[in-house]
């Protein structure tokens, strides 16, 4: 257990330092990098998202989540973003790809956005944004799906990580899932993760 802390850890380590000239900051402290088309389908796939599931993406950016679980996967979709510019681009992606229908924008704090809706969430934020979004999370309906883009969260071990290199950016992207509720992942509990780092995949 603690050989794979110090992986995670490692593979935190080198998001930051990799991604550093690829993204900013916005004052939330969450990722204004787009994730790339061909992760965000792991991303998807890793969820095991179906039609029957309502996905928010918190931080949503241009959309581009939130049109892939739509068309390839045929479920609801709500986007969550503080940022009107990108709010923007996003409702006018949504309005180009006619899913007007199934996937919502809302400009709000990520941070106040009831997510009791919520089968399957999205993240590409920070370590700390994802230890604030905790007590939401808890909130989700048993059986929920949460992914992060490669940030892990404080104390509560994933069910499974996986590292993915994308043929678009040529980076090494690691994903982790929690299923909820997220007592069941024994936090802290020196239990092997079920599914711990993989070796990487072309995505």
């Amino acid at each position: 257990m603690l050989s794979l802390r110090r992986r995670l850890a490692a593979n935190e380590r080198l998001a930051r330092e990799t991604a550093g000239n690829l993204r900013a900051q916005s004052h939330s402290g969450h990722c204004l990098y787009s994730t790339p088309h061909d992760v965000i389908e792991r991303m998807l796939r890793l969820a095991n998202v179906t039609s029957d599931d309502m996905l928010y993406d918190l931080g949503c950016g241009d959309g581009r989540i939130l049109i892939a679980a739509a068309k390839r996967h045929g479920c609801r979709a709500v986007g969550i973003d503080i940022d009107p510019r990108r709010v923007k681009e996003a409702k006018e992606n949504i309005r180009r790809n006619r899913l007007e229908g199934r996937v919502k924008i809302r400009r709000q704090d990520l941070f106040e956005t009831d997510l009791s809706e919520a089968t399957v969430v999205m993240l590409y934020l920070s370590s700390r944004a994802n230890e604030r979004l905790i007590p939401s999370l808890r909130h989700l309906p048993p059986g929920s799906r949460v992914v992060s883009h490669q940030f892990s969260m404080k104390g509560i071990t994933p069910d499974r990580v996986i590292r993915v290199r994308s043929t678009e950016d040529k980076h090494v992207h690691t994903l982790y899932l929690w299923t909820t509720p997220f007592d069941r992942s024994r936090v802290r509990s020196g239990r092997k993760v079920r599914g711990s780092p993989l070796p990487t995949h072309d995505a």
